[in-house]
């Protein structure tokens, strides 16, 4: 038995056909929405694996109308993601660890309530709570004013409602689960750039993938950038963790950031009055273009890793916000086509792309909470052998200065 669903043509493009039962839980052009939803393991009548899926519709202050879908593996991860909020991902919970943190946005915020040009182009933080939200795609970074118009901090994409959403199940073992969203950055007489998102994960696994298609539906070509800006706190993050990853060098944002150049891989408690400071990192990959960074814990048995293919991103910043838990306790590991400069930055410094009209591209990455020394230990191998004997040069002046 074989039930599709084909949201467009790009769906298409995201996997080939498989065995598998599919939910449309959002759908703008037939103007419908499935609303409160769930669908169990035990309801699809599959016997080896216990897990759930389920779409709420938040209520009260800012979440208003916010919308977040949880699945849940009962050997494995609790993955929530918001279709409300670009398809980011809200925390992921598994084994006894947590991957997130904890910020004092405590609402899933819709982005109704949301306004990106306040606080002089900052508004964004003030919806910013995510495990990973994705910045961009018309444009990221930090917020600048140029040709005529605000680029406000990390674009539109994560403060955007997904379009259409659907939830697929796949009919037989491992009974892979996919959640697409179809994020637009539509505008009259700009860009017609379409997002179509996809998690996967197989259930009772401690990864899972995302996996997502960006295509130009204009008829002009258009610039595009990207950071998956990924966040973690507590219980991973302590002081005396430690942040790893194969490089070729490593150089501080801005001035701020030159006084911790030297202790860049270790990370402080928190903090009070320490304010953020960002490395800009150049990736080393294995043969396949693969690399991983992480971050571990003090006793190096508890840590989230993400593997990310450097043709795709080829750039890596580290974000160290190590203030006090109540002012946002956090580090952010950040594959992207960008630092995090204004876009003015990225396109003199040539690190801005472009997408001919009709054209796509993709985005793949891995993430795996790890929660055993011996997980940790694999991880940290597989770094050292990307980085060999290559020396990791640390380059004392900023790259750029806004």
């Amino acid at each position: 038995m074989k039930k599709t669903l084909v949201l467009t043509a790009l769906a298409c493009l995201i996997s080939a056909p498989v065995m598998a039962k599919t939910w449309a839980l959002t759908s703008a052009d037939s103007a419908t929405d499935l609303g409160n939803w769930k669908v169990t393991s035990n309801m699809l009548k599959v016997k080896n694996q216990n897990f759930s899926i389920e779409q709420k519709v938040l209520h009260g202050g800012k979440q208003e109308g916010s919308k977040v879908i949880i699945i849940t593996s009962k050997d494995g991860l609790t993955i929530t993601l918001s279709p409300s909020r670009g398809m980011n991902l809200l925390r992921v919970e598994g084994y006894g660890v947590r991957m997130g943190w904890d910020s004092p946005v405590k609402e899933v915020v819709n982005p109704a309530f949301m306004n990106l040009e306040s606080r002089n182009g900052l508004g964004w933080l003030e919806g910013f709570n995510e495990m990973m939200v994705r910045c961009g795609y018309e444009w990221t970074g930090h917020p600048v004013t140029a040709d005529g118009q605000i680029y406000t901090l990390h674009g539109k994409a994560g403060n955007t409602p997904a379009s259409q959403v659907e939830v697929e199940v796949s009919d037989s073992a491992p009974y892979e689960i996919r959640v697409r969203g179809l994020v637009k950055e539509s505008t009259f007489k700009k860009a017609d750039l379409q997002t179509m998102t996809e998690l996967r994960y197989v259930p009772g696994s401690n990864r899972f993938a995302l996996h997502d298609v960006l295509t130009n539906h204009a008829d002009y070509p258009h610039d595009y950038q990207i950071i998956y800006h990924s966040n973690f706190g507590k219980p991973i993050l302590e002081a005396g963790a430690r942040f790893i990853a194969p490089m070729e060098s490593i150089s501080p944002f801005n001035d701020y950031a030159k006084a911790g150049l030297k202790e860049w891989q270790n990370f402080a408690g928190p903090t009070k009055g320490f304010d953020e400071m960002v490395f800009n990192i150049k990736p080393l990959a294995d043969e396949n273009h693969h690399t991983t960074a992480a971050v571990i814990n003090k006793a190096g048995d508890k840590g989230a890793a993400i593997q990310f293919d450097t043709r795709q991103l080829p750039v890596l910043t580290l974000w160290k916000n190590t203030d006090t838990e109540k002012q946002g306790y956090v580090t952010g590991i950040e594959p992207g086509t960008s630092y995090a400069y204004p876009v003015t930055i990225e396109r003199e410094q040539k690190r801005v792309k472009q997408l001919q009209a009709g054209q796509s591209t993709q985005f793949d990455l891995t993430y795996t909470l790890l929660h055993t020394s011996g997980q940790v230990d694999d991880v940290v191998k597989k770094i050292g052998e990307i980085q060999g004997s290559t020396p990791i040069e640390e380059i004392e002046t900023p790259i750029a200065k806004e």
